[in-house]
């Protein structure tokens, strides 16, 4: 079976660089992972093509939370991609449900037409749709070139039969990105019971910041104040490992 492509989920400049350095075939380039990503600011999106010797798709996701989004929401996202295709990058990643769980093809056929030749990836509002089957064709009909999935599941071991039945599902016209906790440890295993196109991951780490002066008054957000003074970076060892343990 021929090697598939791997892609490296990061946060940030720094995380891309150390994915690059790592071995990355390809980048999914965001901000915020512990949002599950989130839109990187279009200055990181510019020293990334500055820097980049591999391609990367950029995710265009406006918040956290589900993917039901309003007419705002949506126009900004439009925007996002608009400004993307104009500097230049490989591919946009994006996905929009409707309330009743289904893919929300006038939305997904909009965001392809903004990103003309760009590739379109539709990420894990898959995982979140009511059929997978009926996602998938609906994927196809809006031109969407492949889908970002972990089986419907938290991780892609528990997901396995889904993402098994989604790959046939395809037959070939979209292709299936695996994804959900892969590692050193599994990521052989998902690879071979799904025969999957492509395989998706991140290996982030927590490192301390530098800031020597920490104020214990306040905080920018959310409860955990240990949070202000840690950084999430990209683990290249860890890259290394499981981009070695998918070749076999």
């Amino acid at each position: 079976m021929a090697w598939p492509l791997i892609e490296i989920c990061v946060e940030g400049i720094d995380g891309f660089i150390a994915a690059q350095n790592a071995g990355a075939e390809r980048v999914e380039l965001c901000a915020s992972l512990l949002e599950g990503g989130l839109t990187p600011s279009l200055g990181v999106v510019k020293v990334a093509l500055e820097r980049a010797s591999i391609p990367f798709h950029v995710i265009v996701r406006p918040r956290g939370g589900d993917f039901l989004y309003s007419e705002l929401e949506f126009e900004s996202t439009l925007g996002d991609v608009r400004a993307l295709r104009e500097l230049g990058v490989a591919g946009v990643v994006a996905g929009f449900l409707t309330a009743d769980g289904r893919i929300d093809e006038p939305k997904m056929n909009e965001i392809v037409a903004a990103a003309g030749p760009l590739a379109v990836t539709c990420h894990r509002a898959f995982d979140m749709t009511v059929d997978f089957r009926e996602a998938i064709e609906a994927l196809i009909r809006c031109g969407v070139g492949r889908v970002l999935t972990s089986g419907q599941r938290d991780t892609a071991i528990e997901g396995l039969d889904i993402l098994r039945q989604t790959v046939e599902a395809a037959r070939g016209r979209i292709r299936i990105m695996a994804c959900g906790a892969l590692d050193e440890t599994n990521i052989a295993t998902v690879l071979r019971e799904t025969r999957a196109d492509e395989l998706h991951f991140a290996a982030p780490r927590a490192v301390p910041s530098g800031m020597a002066f920490r104020n214990p008054h306040v905080g920018m957000g959310g409860a955990d104040h240990r949070r202000e003074y840690q950084l999430t970076l990209t683990d290249e060892d860890a890259v290394r490992r499981t981009i070695a343990a998918a070749r076999g």
